[in-house]
């Protein structure tokens, strides 16, 4: 008995710290954003450095130089090569929608009225008011197109307002990047030193299987939204749909999202070729690819992600519901971290 009460002790201090923990982390991180990505690429960049300063028999201030100029000059060219062809096929998405929109507008309208066919049995005031509604839709989606496309251009411009932020971001995180990884293994060292002889083996213990299942967590959803970029790059080869990049790029930042997911790229595009294009194949196509895709990733997640952490995969599908069901995305993470940690202390005996 005393043993189970210790044991349900254990696990509420472990909660309430965890929870305290996440919450200041995530509270703060508007303040500590540079820092923490700084610490990252250092711990990214520890062994190259290393590896660096034996080969080239350089100091280890020398190699962390070089290898934080390598590092962040191949993540700069890669991201303006992406922004550069997202804006070009945004741009080019744009000014296709309000030309299509302004040669069609007549068969658009037609399109509408056409409907009125499946619905000449309903109460005439229902009639009256679909018509209204969708003569006001007609007249005015060409408007619709030239406001989103001011919208986004004001967006654009709105974003330049938060430009210094984010060169101040890059700048703190580029300098302290270099200084993490010259002194990562100093610190280490001084930290190990500080600790007492009968702790240090436990909690290098702790910190080698967290830097493990925390690497594992990170690869496998990278793995898991690379797979939803590359079924989805096929998808629209195979269909031929515009702007292939861009949507594929879209579809894998939205697979993140709980619930919506890729749906918020799929199911858009096949309406468009059902009531616009009138390309029922291709609609059919979109809507068979989007269900498999989203079988496939339900199957693969919890089994990548289990796997990689050690867990079962009914724990992982567990806290994926509850924390979607608490507090959407934030709630996820919670539980998913909630579970890695308490599965970390149980591997060592500490819960």
């Amino acid at each position: 008995m005393n043993k189970l009460i210790d044991k349900i002790d254990k696990i509420l201090l472990f909660f309430i710290i965890y929870t305290l923990i996440f919450t200041i982390f995530f509270g703060t991180l508007e303040y500590t954003l540079p820092f923490v990505l700084a610490f990252i690429c250092a711990f990214i960049l520890k062994n190259p450095t290393i590896y660096i300063s034996k080969k080239l028999n350089i100091n280890v201030s020398i190699a962390s130089l070089l290898t934080t100029i390598i590092f962040f000059t191949i993540i700069i060219f890669v991201l303006v090569i992406v922004i550069i062809n997202l804006t070009q096929e945004t741009v080019q998405f744009i000014k296709n929608t309000q030309n299509y929109i302004s040669n069609n507008s007549n068969e658009i309208m037609n399109s509408f009225y056409n409907l009125q066919k499946y619905y000449n049995n309903l109460d005439p005031y229902i009639i009256n008011t679909l018509n209204k509604n969708i003569t006001n839709f007609v007249d005015n989606i060409s408007n619709i197109a030239v406001s989103i496309s001011g919208k986004l251009v004001s967006y654009i411009i709105n974003l330049a307002s938060i430009i210094p932020y984010a060169i101040m971001v890059i700048l703190f995180t580029l300098i302290s990047t270099y200084f993490f990884t010259k002194d990562f293994i100093k610190v280490k060292n001084k930290i190990i030193n500080l600790i007492p002889n009968n702790k240090t083996n436990k909690l290098l213990s702790i910190y080698n299987e967290t830097k493990k299942m925390l690497g594992n967590y990170l690869l496998s959803y990278l793995l898991i939204i690379f797979i939803t970029f590359i079924e989805t790059f096929i998808v629209f080869l195979i269909f031929r749909i515009k702007y292939t990049l861009l949507l594929s790029i879209i579809s894998a930042i939205a697979d993140i999202l709980p619930i919506i997911g890729i749906g918020t790229i799929y199911i858009p595009l096949a309406l468009i070729y059902i009531f616009i294009f009138k390309n029922y194949i291709t609609a059919t196509g979109l809507i068979i690819s989007y269900i498999l895709v989203s079988i496939i990733r339900q199957i693969i997640e919890p089994k990548i992600v289990s796997s990689s952490l050690g867990i079962h995969p009914v724990a992982v599908l567990a806290s994926l519901f509850i924390g979607l069901k608490v507090n959407g995305l934030t709630g996820m993470i919670f539980c998913i971290f909630l579970v890695v940690f308490y599965n970390i202390l149980s591997k060592l005996n500490i819960l």
